[in-house]
């Protein structure tokens, strides 16, 4: 089973409907071996070891891996050591890999992490394909990311073999039948039980909070006082729960595409229905089309899918209905995929699966040769520890009328999500909603783009509400697609520069259209 939708950042959406970037700001190339430990100033987290709060990072050239090239010598390499259990610090050890490029200018700030989303999404690979997009800001902060524990060179986890979860693509996401209904709690069950034999241990300590805890770790390292971050998608959840465990640790933060935290699981898939059918009205509209209209014929071209899928240009694989939604999900994460759906959805109406086929291989990582990445299997493994609930399917199928009045083509996808996702995990979960109240924090910028997917707008006045009066300051971007800041509004990026390079909070309240 395939979770349609992912909280991941707008650039890696973009990435897989465009060839590739590269590289990054060329800046100050400290060499093989530079060695950073904290500076004594550098405020250290409480009940760490003297060993770990003390530990010096290895710098090195990154090196490349089977799924990405290795990125330019600006770029350096490390591994920091993190307790596997932080009601443990003083036991076992994970590694986690981090990657950075130094400040480019001599009036250097300090570090700025990034979070690029997911959750397990990487961000050894990703930070290198975000520097143009941040490369105001690299002159006076070292660019800094990481792949969280349970992420890629992080320990990370994969369930299932490549071929196991070519077969999954073959259950229905929208169960009609009993026997169908069994096929798709068993394969969730089996996926679960896939995570806890690779991961072992880990699997009880991948949730948001651990990360959150790793990040103050890193802060110290780096030798920050302060956190400066940069938080996206699911990193602005990331980043609440950090502002609420170290509030006075909290620097310079920008939190865009802003996940609701007062959203349980049902809450989450109804904002995501609703988020969805708001951005396929939009793409709708924009080819001339009447929303409800435009919607229904796609409703329609995916009962026709799910009764018989279509012929693609790989003999082998046909368009089922789950790959068609997850084919018409991706190009809605940025405006310039709109054209990409409009060729695919006119394509699969004269009998041709392939164009939607491409676009679901892109967001579920499949290469041409068949091989799968692991960000879904690490999403699923810290969502499903984060989240308490487990919803039974007697539950989501009362609910499913609700889902699909939200939404005729996203809704009954969503609502099943529910069920399926964390069926029968091996793991409890550890609350309904995070709690990201940060009192006594410095302001904190959050940015809601009122035509975002996946992260619907209203999410980022709620978690500006919940982190409390005088910390959360509202920016909102009237535009389409995931995220704000880069993606084209010379009015954020300036409010967002600003506040990051000088320390100026907007008014709260701000809107750039």
């Amino acid at each position: 089973m395939v979770r349609l939708v992912r909280w991941t950042a707008l650039t890696a959406a973009a990435a897989l409907l465009t060839a590739g970037c590269s590289g990054g700001s060329s800046g100050d190339d400290r060499g093989d071996g530079d060695r950073s430990s904290a500076g004594p100033s550098a405020a250290a987290p409480s009940g760490v070891p003297e060993a770990l709060a003390s530990q010096a990072l290895d710098w090195g050239r990154c090196k490349g891996t089977a799924d990405s090239p290795a990125p330019g010598d600006d770029w350096q390499c490390a591994t920091l050591k993190a307790p596997l259990d932080w009601s443990d610090p003083d036991g076992e050890t994970i590694g986690l890999a981090l990657i950075r490029a130094r400040a480019t200018g001599d009036d250097r700030i300090g570090s700025l992490l990034f979070n690029f989303g997911g959750p397990g999404g990487s961000g050894v690979s990703m930070m290198p394909s975000y520097a143009d997009t941040v490369s105001s800001l690299h002159k006076r902060y070292d660019l800094v990311s990481w792949d969280p524990r349970g992420v890629a060179a992080s320990e990370g986890v994969r369930c299932r073999s490549d071929e196991a979860m070519a077969d999954a693509e073959s259950v229905d996401s929208t169960p009609d039948t009993p026997a169908e209904e069994q096929a798709y709690l068993k394969d969730a069950a089996d996926f679960g039980k896939g995570c806890q034999k690779a991961a072992g241990k880990l699997m009880a300590h991948v949730s948001t909070t651990d990360t959150a805890r790793d990040m103050d770790l890193m802060r110290h390292v780096l030798g920050d006082d302060r956190m400066h971050y940069f938080g996206i998608s699911y990193g602005t959840e990331l980043g609440g729960v950090y502002a609420h465990l170290f509030p006075e640790h909290v620097g310079r933060v920008i939190l865009d595409a802003v996940v609701d935290p007062t959203a349980d699981t049902m809450g989450h898939a109804e904002n995501q229905a609703r988020g969805f059918q708001r951005a396929l009205d939009d793409y709708l509209e924009s080819t001339g089309q009447e929303p409800a209209q435009g919607s229904r014929k796609i409703a329609d071209l995916l009962e026709r899918l799910d009764a018989e899928p279509l012929p693609t240009s790989s003999p082998d694989r046909k368009l089922t209905q789950t790959l068609a939604l997850t084919g018409i999900v991706l190009p809605l994460y940025s405006e310039s995929g709109w054209p990409s759906l409009t060729s695919a959805l006119e394509a699969a109406e004269q009998g041709d699966g392939s164009e939607l086929l491409a676009l679901a291989d892109g967001y579920n990582e499949r290469d041409d040769s068949g091989r799968y990445g692991t960000t879904t299997h690490s999403q699923r493994l810290i969502s499903c520890l984060d989240d308490k609930q487990r919803p039974t399917l007697e539950e989501t199928k009362k609910l499913l009328p609700k889902f699909e009045e939200v939404s005729p083509v996203f809704g009954a996808f969503l609502g099943w999500d529910t069920a399926g996702w964390c069926h029968d995990w091996p793991v409890a979960g550890q609350h309904e909603t995070p709690e990201v109240s940060a009192p006594g924090a410095d302001p904190i910028l959050v940015v809601g783009n009122t035509g975002d997917p996946a992260t619907p707008y209203e999410g980022a006045r709620r978690m500006a509400d919940e982190l409390g009066k005088d910390v959360g300051v509202v920016l909102t971007w009237k535009g389409e697609g995931h995220g704000a800041y880069g993606s084209g509004s010379d009015c954020v990026d300036s409010a967002v520069d600003t506040y990051l390079l000088k320390g100026t909070v907007p008014e709260d309240g701000k809107v750039c259209s």
